[in-house]
Parts: structure tokens; sequence; C-alpha cells
């Protein structure tokens, strides 16, 4: 074998090893890649990766009475649940009421409770301002006396689970369950049950969007597709015109379309279709109608972006084998139009899980999705907890979605333009 000598090997006019300066060049185009990446990369974690931990850490995470009931809750780490709490507990339970009394903190663990125990805010509040007053045990006989709420095994119960930070309640609430006094899961009360169907409700109206987004954009596709490109592109801008006006402004227009005295009811009953207005508003059928309108255009656009990609040869030399016009269109212009339908209905339907302002507007009080109470719960309530534990039992409804459809489909057959 021959060696190559110092001399031999290749320079740059410079003097460098030609390898050398492949390796600084190749290491400088790495560079610029992650700087042009790294802008994007931090937005999708400040805007999307890290409201969704919040979100799922706000889920299970509550240390307001750990925090403002300290002493009661070190006090119950022992209590078996059984019977009432001895005398010490109840002697932690009036310190952390005068603590809590005197820093005004006594309305904000009562509000926890009474996410749990109705009523348990004012039972708090009175407790502790006559709690503050008491100098000396027995303190069990006492405070039963000041209110018979702590004669009773639940209000110990949620202040035994308190002393721990993460609590699978809001969770649990989220799907029409709770704990008992033995901090045993059980179902909730039928006449306060109502998530598992407002979920079922959420997914029903998603699930008729979306069909009826497919059912009247699939036809309009095709003919897009078909057309010349100077006619198909006229008729694109009548498709993405909603696109210029703003959510509001549409679901607005259909307030004044669907209403008793509106422009559809006046031409049904013009035309003596109907004798008397139709409820076409502030019901199911405004909220899919209104709805649909909306979405078209997201289940439109990548059927109409896939179809583009089908050659026109593929149906005629079936027709030309002797198939029919359904027939050839059935078994080989539609198989390869799935993706798009995929990519299509997929899209329409994830968005309308979230949908909020639409079934606020033209909806009535039993078409409200799940956004709504997520809503609620922020912006009336504050209560954090079940805000994040509904949105987080969303999301897994949406991934759990895309891993059937992943299953059924395939991801990789996916296509949006």
């Amino acid at each position: 074998m021959t060696s190559v000598t110092v001399d031999q090997i290749p320079r740059t006019a410079d003097g460098v090893p030609l390898k050398v300066k492949l390796e600084r060049a190749e290491r400088r185009r790495k560079l610029k890649a992650v700087g042009l990446v790294l802008p994007l990369f931090l937005f999708i974690c400040l805007a999307f990766v890290f409201p969704i931990g919040v979100m799922l850490f706000n889920g299970v995470h509550d240390d307001t009475l750990l925090t403002l009931m300290p002493k009661t809750t070190a006090a119950l780490r022992d209590w078996d649940g059984k019977d009432l709490p001895d005398e010490a507990a109840y002697a932690a339970l009036v310190e952390d009421l005068k603590v809590a009394w005197k820093e005004k903190n006594a309305a904000e663990a009562g509000k926890r409770i009474n996410y749990e125990i109705p009523g348990a805010r004012s039972d708090m509040l009175s407790s502790a301002r006559k709690a503050s007053k008491l100098t000396a045990g027995p303190y069990k006989p006492a405070m039963i006396e000041i209110n018979p709420v702590w004669g009773q095994p639940d209000i110990w119960g949620v202040l035994k689970r308190g002393g721990s930070a993460y609590t699978f309640y809001y969770l649990l609430r989220s799907l029409d369950f709770q704990y008992n006094a033995a901090s045993q899961v059980m179902a909730t009360p039928a006449d306060t049950a109502i998530f598992r169907d407002i979920f079922l409700r959420t997914l029903v109206i998603s699930f008729a969007v979306t069909a009826a987004t497919l059912l009247l954009g699939y036809p309009v596709a095709y003919l897009l597709a078909m057309l010349p490109l100077r006619i198909s592109n006229l008729l694109m801008i009548m498709v993405l015109l909603p696109f210029w006006t703003s959510l509001l402004v549409r679901t607005t227009a259909w307030v004044v379309l669907l209403q008793q005295h509106g422009v559809v009811n006046d031409l049904l009953m013009t035309l003596h279709i109907i004798s008397q207005p139709a409820d076409l508003i502030f019901n199911r059928i405004g909220t899919v109608v209104a709805m649909t309108h909306i979405q078209l255009p997201f289940t439109l656009l990548p059927i109409y972006s896939v179809m583009k990609t089908i050659p026109p040869s593929h149906v005629r030399a079936a027709r030309s084998l002797g198939a029919g016009p359904f027939y050839a269109f059935w078994r080989v212009y539609f198989p390869q139009s799935v993706p798009g339908i995929g990519a299509g209905c997929l899209l329409t339907f994830i968005l309308c899980l979230g949908y909020y302002i639409t079934p606020a507007l033209v909806g009535g009080p039993t078409d409200q999705m799940i956004s709504y109470f997520v809503a609620r719960y922020t912006n009336q309530e504050l209560n954090w907890g079940m805000a994040s534990a509904l949105g987080a039992i969303l999301l897994a409804a949406t991934l759990i979605l895309y891993y059937v459809y992943n299953k059924l489909i395939g991801v990789d057959r996916i296509k949006l333009g």
C-alpha cells in the first residue's frame, strides 16, 4: 500500500486541508439550518407545548388545602376515614381556621371544599369566624356545636385528600365520578351527572357536521377538479369567500337568516311550504347548519387537492375496458380520493370538537358543547382544575381519534395538497 504524504493532501488556496474545509462548511450549513428553525421551534414550545403542559398539570394539581390548612391535613394523614377524627385533628382545625380568618383565606379554602361539598364555603366562613374566638378545648364538641358539618365524615374526607398536592378529583368529576367519605371512587348522582352527556353531544354534533360537509363538499370538489382551470379558479374564489369574513360575522349572519321572521322562514312561508315559522335557530338544527357552512371549506380543500392529482386517463382506461360510469368512478377514482377524504374529515372533526362561538350563538341550552363549559369554568367560576381536566379529556379524545385513524387508514396517506 502507498501512503499519502503531507504534501499530497489536497488543500485549498489558503493552505487548509480540503477535508477540514468541507467539514467547516457542513458545520456552518447545519448551524444556519438550526438558526432558521429555532424561532419556529421556540414559538411552538411557548404557544403550544407549554400551554398544553400547564393545562395537563393543572388538571391533577391542587395544593389549596395543603397550603391553607397545613396542620389539619397533617393531622389527618393516619385517619382511617371510618369514624370522626380525634381531638388532635379538631385542635389542628381550630388553629388553621384562626390563621385563615386572620389572613382572610377562609373563603378560598371553603371554595375548594365547595367543589366537592356544595355549601361548604359559607360553612367555612362562619366556622372560621366563630373558631377565632375559641380559647381552650375540648375542640371537638365545640366545633360540632359551631357547625354540624364538622360532625360529618364527608368534609373530613375532603380535607384528608387535600393533604396531597395532586388529585384525581377533577378528572373523575369530568367523567361523572366522585369520591365518597371514605375516598372511594363512586358514580356521581344522576341529577348532577352531566359531563358524559356533554361529551357524547360534542361527538355527535362533530360527527354530524363532518358527515354534512363531506356530502356537500365531495361533489363540489369533484366538479372543481373536472372543470377547466379558468372556471374552477373562479369557483374556488367563491369557496374561499367565507374566509374573508370573521367567524363571528358568519355566525351572526345565520342568526339573521334562521330566526323566526328571518329570510329562510319568510321564503318557506311565501312558497307555502310551511304555514308558520319553523324553529330553525337556538336548537340542534341551527347549530349543525351554521357549523357546516363554516367547516365546509376545511373538508373540501384537501379533497380537491387530492383529486387534482388523479389522472383522468385512469377513468377513461376503465371505461374503455367496459366499465360503466359509476363502476369506473367507484372502483378507480374514489379509492384514489380517500386520502383527501380522510384528511378533510379528520381536520373538520377535530376543529368541531373545540367549537364555542357558533353553538353559543345559534344553539340552545341542550346544544352547548364541551368548550362552553371549559370557558364557563375558566371565566365565571374560576375553577382552573375543572377547566383543565375537561380540556385534558378533550385532548385525549382527539389523540384516540388520531390513533384510530392511523390504524384504519394510515396517517402516511394524509394529503393536504
